[in-house]
């Protein structure tokens, strides 16, 4: 085991004593971490997709299934059922038979037969049952991950040459016959650290939920669009179910954070840290587009906000916020040798509230440490983007929005934004395209084919 991932292991890992069932886990080579709250039905779907991946690819591989849920009083009964029920299939499957309870007519019996048969290895932490719940501060899908990835961590064959790899899931995501071979392939000729899949959220025979989801990936596709455009090295897009990484990586940013939401985002801000985030498009990954309460933010609560119209969704930022990060950026990139005082007077031609942005953030203080610390103009760049991270990055564009740039219809921001980055819009963009999904698919299928 490399010492980086042995000083985590002491000083960093949560000291962890719940249940952990695995069967044979001999040369493990990527282990896939799913966290699931009551998610039997998704679950196995789920598992049994990966099972189709290539047998040589399973071989190497453990699927890590973290069942949590916090304790009786703080979580819904069913819920708790729920995993139980899960967790006896699981449980089963590890020790190599479909459990009694799967009727033949049931779809989770066929899919535990298959399970079986592929040779896909499986591991069960039990963070459900009484004395094992997820506490109740800081116990949500941050937390799930950290423990499933933690525990990875013990579990490679470190004697085996193959580079080990750290896949993140979710229990309703479904991925591609291609995936584990695509990704490792991926990661091992472009050797980078890190990476995130392509991902499209599955179709919705539904036409209002069609409308909300696709309503909503333009919404994520356009930022990270706005980011490239600008320049940003955080212009990739943060969801859970398509990161991966190495366990070195992984070590080095000190693992994943116990967030209750957007724990992706802040794993991933730390990861392009230690170098670039690349993006696969050899494979992609399929998440649910369901409405859902679990989180206070993300697709299940946007899905509910649009569903139940509690604001004009289709809205974007100005293209002109991602203007003043351009010039920002390119600012920094060529002349951020300058003295602070000199840097904000750009900033100020740049615009007023760019200024004023970076007063707030304390730039006059900060900038002037950078530059006694990192002397050499490549460290310097560094960490400057250490600095204006990618959260830094997203309060920016707030503040831009809310003190001079409101957001905009989404079409008519769409049609600037591609006239700007002259690219060919599939269809005539207005105020009337609102209405009509068919238009909007056109337009959600562009981003695609460009990210």
């Amino acid at each position: 085991m490399p010492a980086s991932i042995q000083q985590y292991l002491m000083r960093q890992a949560r000291d962890d004593r719940r249940e952990f069932v695995v069967g044979a886990c001999d040369v493990i080579d990527q282990v896939v971490v799913i966290p699931a709250l009551a998610e039997k039905e998704a679950l196995f779907e789920t598992l049994h997709r990966l099972s189709a991946n290539q047998p040589s690819e399973l071989g190497r591989t453990l699927v890590i299934c973290v069942i949590n849920n916090r304790e009786e009083g703080l979580a819904d009964p069913q819920d708790i059922e729920n995993n139980r029920q899960t967790m006896t299939i699981l449980r089963s499957l590890i020790h190599g038979y479909v459990h009694a309870a799967c009727t033949p007519a049931d779809a989770i019996e066929q899919q535990s037969r298959q399970i079986r048969s592929s040779g896909l290895r499986l591991a069960c932490l039990d963070a459900s049952s009484r004395g094992m719940e997820m506490p109740e501060k800081g116990g949500g899908v941050g937390l799930a991950r950290k423990l499933g990835l933690d525990r990875a961590l013990s579990l490679f064959d470190y004697w085996s040459p193959a580079r080990k790899l750290l896949f993140n899931l979710d229990a309703d995501t479904w991925v591609e016959p291609c995936y584990l071979s695509a990704v490792r392939h991926f990661l091992e000729d472009q050797k980078v650290h890190a990476a995130v899949v392509s991902f499209s959220h599955r179709p919705e025979t539904d036409p209002v939920l069609a409308a909300a989801i696709c309503c909503y990936e333009i919404f994520l596709r356009y930022y990270v669009l706005g980011l490239r455009f600008a320049g940003s090295p955080y212009a990739f897009h943060s969801i859970g179910s398509t990161m991966v990484c190495t366990p070195e990586s992984y070590a080095a940013v000190r693992g994943m954070n116990r967030r209750e939401a957007a724990e992706d985002f802040y794993f991933l801000n730390k990861l392009v840290k230690l170098g670039p985030v690349a993006g696969i498009r050899t494979t992609s990954v399929y998440p649910s587009a369901r409405p859902s309460r679990r989180v206070p933010f993300g697709t299940g609560q946007r899905m509910i906000r649009f569903l139940e119209g509690r604001q004009n969704e289709y809205l974007l930022y100005d293209p002109e916020v991602f203007r003043i990060l351009k010039r920002w950026l390119e600012t920094m990139g060529g002349g951020g040798r300058q003295e602070a005082q000199t840097i904000l007077t750009v900033a100020a031609r740049i615009h007023p509230l760019l200024r004023s942005f970076l007063e707030l953030n304390r730039f006059q203080e900060v900038w002037p440490r950078i530059r006694r610390n990192h002397r050499e103009p490549d460290a310097l760049a560094k960490q400057f983007h250490v600095w204006f991270d990618g959260f830094k990055t997203l309060k920016l564009i707030h503040y831009l929005t809310e003190n001079g740039f409101p957001q905009r219809d989404m079409f008519s921001v769409l049609k600037d934004m591609f006239d700007i980055m002259n690219i060919r819009y599939p269809v005539a963009m207005s105020e009337k395209t609102r209405s009509n999904l068919d238009e909007q698919m056109q337009i959600l299928n562009v981003f695609k084919t460009m990210q």
